[in-house]
C-alpha cells in the first residue's frame, strides 16, 4: 500500500505553528505534496524544512512570498525536476516532480486567476503550456513502465458537484465554463488521458470539498471547493482504494483554508 497526501498550506511558516507539524508529525503517508508554500527554504525552521524521516525538494517562487511548492518523500527518488520546460513558469513555485520506483509524482499549484485580471490571463498561459506537458509526461511514463501521478491545487471546481454555491460562481474563476472544459481535456481518455482519483471513488457525492474561505461560516455550513485533486493515469487509478479527504474536527482547529486530501494505492 501506497499513502498519498496533498494539501495546499496557505503558507508554511503560519501553518507549522497551526498544526502542519503536528500532523506531518503523526501521517502514515509516503509521500507529502505541498502547495502555496510562501517562503524559501531557508527560511523554515529546520525541524519544518528538513523533518525528520522525510527525503525534502523545494520549488519557491522568484516572486518573494507567493506560490511555493513540495514534495516530501521517505523514499529517496531517483531524480527530481522542478518546472515542466515553459520559461515563464520555471521559477514561479508552481510544479515540482520526482521518480520513484514505477512512480512519477508531482506537487503543482496552478494560478488562481481573477477574471479580467493579468492573474486570469496568466492562469490561461499556464493551462496552454501545461495540457501538452501533462501529454508528453504520460507518453513518457508509459515508455518507462510508469505511472503518474500529479497532485495539488489544481483551482478549478471540475463539475457541479465539487462546490457547494456553484449557481453563484459561473462567471468566477475556478469554475469559469473555460476552465472547466480544460480539466475535461486533462480528464478525457482521448485527450490528457488521466483520471480524476478521488471523483472515479466518490462519483455521487457532493465534493468532497477540500477548501473553505476564512470568510464567515463557511468551514461550519460545510460551504466548500474541491479543486484540491490526485490526478493520475489510468493504471494507478485503478489501484486507488481509498480516498478522503483530512478535515478538521473544528474551525479552530485548521491549520490552513485547505484540508489535506489522501488516497491509498495498492502498488
Amino acid at each position: 500500500m501506497h499513502k498519498v497526501s496533498t494539501v495546499n498550506v496557505n503558507g508554511l511558516r503560519a501553518a507549522a505553528k497551526k498544526g502542519y507539524a503536528e500532523w506531518l508529525a503523526t501521517t502514515e503517508a509516503d509521500v507529502v505534496c505541498l502547495q502555496e508554500v510562501r517562503a524559501e527554504p531557508e527560511q523554515l525552521p529546520e525541524a519544518v524544512r528538513s523533518p525528520e524521516g522525510w527525503h525534502t525538494f523545494w520549488a519557491p517562487s522568484s516572486a518573494k512570498g507567493r506560490a511555493g511548492v513540495a514534495l516530501l518523500t521517505r523514499r529517496e527518488p531517483e531524480a527530481v525536476r522542478v518546472g515542466f520546460g515553459t520559461p515563464e513558469f520555471e521559477t514561479s513555485g508552481r510544479y515540482v516532480e520526482a521518480d520513484l520506483p514505477g512512480l512519477t509524482v508531482a506537487s503543482l499549484y496552478l494560478p488562481s486567476g481573477e477574471v479580467g485580471t493579468e492573474r486570469q490571463d496568466e492562469k490561461e498561459r499556464f493551462m496552454k503550456a501545461f495540457l501538452p506537458y501533462l501529454c508528453d509526461l504520460r507518453e513518457r511514463a508509459a515508455a518507462a513502465g510508469r505511472e503518474v501521478l500529479v497532485c495539488g491545487d489544481w483551482n478549478i471546481a471540475h463539475q457541479e458537484a465539487d462546490l457547494k454555491n456553484w449557481r453563484g460562481n459561473k462567471k468566477n474563476s475556478g469554475f469559469l465554463p473555460e476552465e472547466r472544459a480544460w480539466l475535461s481535456r486533462v480528464l478525457d481518455p482521448a485527450d490528457g488521458g488521466y483520471t480524476d482519483v478521488v471523483r472515479s471513488l466518490h462519483p455521487d457525492v457532493a465534493g468532497p470539498y477540500s477548501w473553505w474561505s476564512y470568510r464567515g461560516r463557511a468551514f461550519d455550513n460545510d460551504t466548500g471547493w474541491r479543486i484540491d485533486y490526485h490526478v493520475s493515469t489510468p493504471g494507478l487509478a485503478g489501484r486507488a482504494v481509498k480516498a478522503y479527504v483530512e478535515r478538521a474536527a473544528t474551525h479552530a482547529e485548521r491549520w490552513s483554508d485547505h484540508a489535506p486530501v489522501t488516497v491509498h494505492y495498492g502498488l
